[in-house]
């Protein structure tokens, strides 16, 4: 068996456990598949300079970064990332025969956590809040799921799966797909909860704009839902809105965002472990460059 490609750097990745000092406040994850390692990048740094935000929200593939977070386990998402990212049981052909799509989440949970244990006590903490976003596929709608009050592993493999490439996550009878068919950052929870001290942690640079165009495959695929259709069609553009909305608040210094120092040139199903690599240490490395004037924002 041909020896599987990993990330060459993967023995100078950090390692360790956070403060279980929490930090007050609300933390906004947006998705972006592969494009999430720069999360993951920013969390760790986060976890080593002691910001731990007493409640996280996260969309797709930030719902699945917020996971190694909240248990303050330090470079545990990003081993699992460039370990595994060419296993075809958890991405590939066995993810697709045993889930129906494109992340082998029961590889990930019977395989996977043997090798890197997640700690599942602090990850259940009642102290900390974690809610995870999904797209309602009957209503179209967001709908947030949190911890301690769901089936936090199904929630979270809702969120992220991959429409078109992925069978809906049926829950309590309704199926959903990712979070991000409706809202691509999770920015809406945090104010409607009503939090004083909000960070985002973009997935995209500033100036990146979607395409608003209507898609016809999303029509015909999910012709028998069509408030889903609805939401989908028009979540490009409201990510755009939300943009401009987050830049404005931003700058205001109403709420803190971190964003991507240069565009990103990794794809939604990147396959090339030094760019992968590569982009973990900018969300790391940019965190770092921001910490001083994120730790002014939170007042710690």
């Amino acid at each position: 068996m041909a020896r599987r490609k990993i990330y060459s750097g993967i023995d100078t990745l950090p390692i360790g456990r956070a403060s279980e000092v929490i930090t007050p406040g609300c933390l906004v994850l947006e998705g972006g598949g592969w494009k999430g390692l720069y999360t993951v990048g920013a969390l760790d740094a986060f976890m080593i300079h002691g910001v731990n935000m007493q409640s996280v929200v996260g969309i797709s593939a930030g719902a699945l970064s917020a996971i190694g977070y909240v248990s303050g386990q330090i470079g545990w998402g990003v081993r699992i990332d460039l370990q595994y990212r060419h296993d075809p049981e958890y991405v590939g052909f066995g993810a697709m025969i045993r889930d129906h799509g494109v992340t082998g989440f029961s590889y990930l949970y019977d395989g996977i956590l043997g090798d890197l244990p997640l700690d599942k006590k602090r990850l259940m903490d009642k102290r900390r809040r974690l809610a995870v976003g999904v797209t309602n596929m009957l209503t179209g709608e967001t709908e947030y799921m949190e911890k301690g009050k769901c089936n936090l592993s199904a929630a979270v493999r809702a969120s992220a799966t991959v429409p078109f490439v992925s069978r809906p996550v049926v829950i309590s009878g309704v199926p959903y797909l990712d979070g991000g068919c409706s809202t691509k950052i999770p920015y809406p929870w945090a104010m409607s909860e009503g939090f004083e001290k909000i960070v985002v942690i973009k997935t995209r640079e500033w100036d990146f704009v979607r395409d608003e165009s209507p898609s016809k495959a999303t029509g015909l695929m999910y012709r028998k839902y069509p408030n889903f259709v609805r939401a989908f069609q028009q979540t490009n553009a409201n990510f755009n809105h939300m943009t401009m909305e987050l830049k404005k608040r931003h700058e205001a210094g109403e709420i803190f965002v971190l964003a991507p120092s240069k565009p990103i040139e990794v794809t939604r199903f990147e396959g090339d472990m030094e760019k992968l690599g590569d982009l973990y240490w900018l969300g790391y490395h940019d965190a770092e460059a921001q910490m001083e004037k994120l730790k002014s924002y939170l007042s710690v």
